[in-house]
């Protein structure tokens, strides 16, 4: 598969759409570690995918998509809550790329994805 250029790259910014602190520590009677991802490029994000080691990856529902210039809030699944904090992410566009995997720390606060 062909890799989206700069352009589709993976980038940080600051800013949390609910105060995520910890992916580990979740504090009883929350429902869920959240964060929100920005989709700046011109193609459709099919897939958010996710890993702990770059070789076994699982996957966001994002049910139909992030369209292009969209924006959604995922949920980390309470299944997720004995992994470490850092992750691997990497898009899937409509067009059959993927963007670059890059590393993020999950439990950093004001946390937020943008492709």
């Amino acid at each position: 598969m062909k890799v989206q250029n700069l352009a589709g790259t993976l980038m940080v910014l600051a800013s949390l759409s609910m105060g995520v602190v910890s992916i580990n520590n979740a504090a009883a009677g929350e429902s869920g570690y959240s964060f929100k991802v920005h989709n700046n490029t011109r193609t459709k994000i099919t897939k958010l995918l996710v890993s702990e080691d770059k070789k076994n990856w699982g996957y966001f529902d994002i049910g139909q998509g992030i369209a292009a210039g969209g924006d959604m809030t995922l949920t980390w699944d309470e299944s997720t809550n004995n992994e470490g904090c850092d992750q691997y992410v990497k898009a899937a566009y409509s067009d059959g790329s993927e963007s670059e995997e890059a590393k993020f720390n999950f439990c950093e606060a004001n946390l937020e994805l943008e492709f």
